[in-house]
Order: structure tokens, then C-alpha cells, then sequence
């Protein structure tokens, strides 16, 4: 029989043998064809395949840095809290968690299972999360609501609104509410996913619109 051909030998130190094999599962990871992140346990996106990119028709360094809530909705709140929870407690079980999001051109919703798996170098505590979307298929959106059947937002949804229509920045904004950047981005990004619209300035549009904000008010107010 003939030999096999003469592969390159792994370096002989540790380190050069981890950078190896980093290199190759992140190789391995782009080219899974289910869409995937890495992401800080609070959700941020730290590593996305091309799977994960092309369903919002980007890049996968392009998605790095943004909240993986702020591209998914979940449909059930405690799913989510449950996963707070097992988060808070460090446990290490696998969750799912269903979720919708616009498709990439805005004509049908898609919706499907985000799988979220604690990973951690330690069993005492998770550091990261393995984010795995299953889609299951699209649907019609709805429809923008009429002014007159417009949803109610919350206090703390209405506050957002006022901050960002009088022209605060996400950061500022996140400040003045005490809350996080990609917090703040979760809530607009949820109100405008329920009243149809593209971005913050038509959100504020419609805010006024459905009569959420005073129209006669400066600096701007929840009516």
C-alpha cells in the first residue's frame, strides 16, 4: 500500500497547539449551516457565522457588537426569565426559546427556536452563551395598527420615546433611565417591530401619531 501523504506536525508548544485548534474551530463554526453566535451572557454578539449574517443579509463582523434580543423577539416572556434565572444561578442546562424577526425584506416575519447554551471554563459560572437559530418558517406581518387601536407602551417605554424625540442619544438616553445601551435598543427595537416601522425617527413619527406623545409639549412628553 502507499503512504499517506506527509502532514504538517502541530506545534510542539501549548500555546501554538491552542491557536491551532482556535483557528480551526472558529473555521468549523463559520461554515455550520445553522445560524449561530458566540455572545456575552448578557446577549451581546461577540462571534456570528455566515449562517447567522445572511438572514439579515450582512457580514458576520458586522453583527459583532449588537444584542442578539435586539434581532430576535422572544415569544414568551418566561421563557426568557427562565433563562435570566438558570443564568443568575449558574446553571448550565440548554434552553429554547421561540422567537420571531423580520425577514431581511421586510415582506413576512420568520419565526423559529433560538437554542441558548451556557458555556463556561469553569462549572461555578457561565462566561458565555452558544446561540443556535433553528428557523421554522415566515408568516404575514402585521400590519401597522390604526391611531385609534394603537397598543399601549409602558411608562418606562413612553420615557424612551420622549428622551429619543427630543434628540438624546441611545447613550444619553440609557443614562437618563438607568438602563443599558442595548436595553434601550431592545425597547425600540420591539415597539418598532409592533407598529411596522424601519427605524427610531419613524418611531417617533408614530409615537406622535397614536397620540403617545403630546404634540403640543417642548421638551416632548408622554400624554
Amino acid at each position: 500500500m502507499g503512504e499517506l501523504p506527509a502532514l504538517p506536525d502541530f506545534p510542539d508548544d501549548a500555546h501554538g497547539d491552542a491557536v491551532v485548534w482556535r483557528n480551526r474551530a472558529m473555521a468549523l463554526f463559520d461554515r455550520v449551516p445553522v445560524p449561530g453566535t458566540v455572545c456575552r451572557t448578557d446577549g451581546t454578539i461577540l462571534l456570528a457565522n455566515t449562517s447567522m449574517a445572511q438572514e439579515w443579509r450582512t457580514s458576520p463582523g458586522r453583527l459583532r457588537g449588537r444584542n442578539v434580543l435586539g434581532l430576535l423577539r422572544p415569544s414568551s416572556e418566561p421563557q426568557l426569565e427562565k433563562l435570566k434565572e438558570a443564568l443568575r444561578l449558574g446553571h448550565s442546562s440548554r434552553y429554547p426559546i421561540a422567537v420571531s424577526w423580520p425577514a431581511a425584506d421586510g415582506s413576512e416575519e420568520r419565526y423559529g427556536e433560538l437554542t441558548v447554551d451556557p458555556m463556561s471554563d469553569s462549572a461555578e459560572a457561565p462566561r458565555g452563551l452558544l446561540v443556535l437559530l433553528r428557523v421554522l418558517g415566515e408568516r404575514e406581518r402585521p400590519s401597522a395598527r390604526p391611531a385609534g387601536e394603537r397598543d399601549r407602551v409602558s411608562p418606562v417605554d413612553g420615557r424612551l420615546l420622549a428622551l429619543a424625540a427630543g434628540g438624546a442619544t441611545t447613550e444619553a438616553i440609557a443614562r437618563a433611565v438607568g438602563m443599558t445601551a442595548d436595553g434601550v435598543n431592545y425597547h425600540f427595537g420591539r415597539l418598532a417591530r409592533l407598529w411596522g416601522v424601519p427605524g427610531r425617527t419613524a418611531l417617533v413619527a408614530r409615537a406622535y401619531a397614536f397620540g403617545v406623545l403630546d404634540a403640543n409639549a417642548w421638551p416632548p412628553t408622554v400624554t
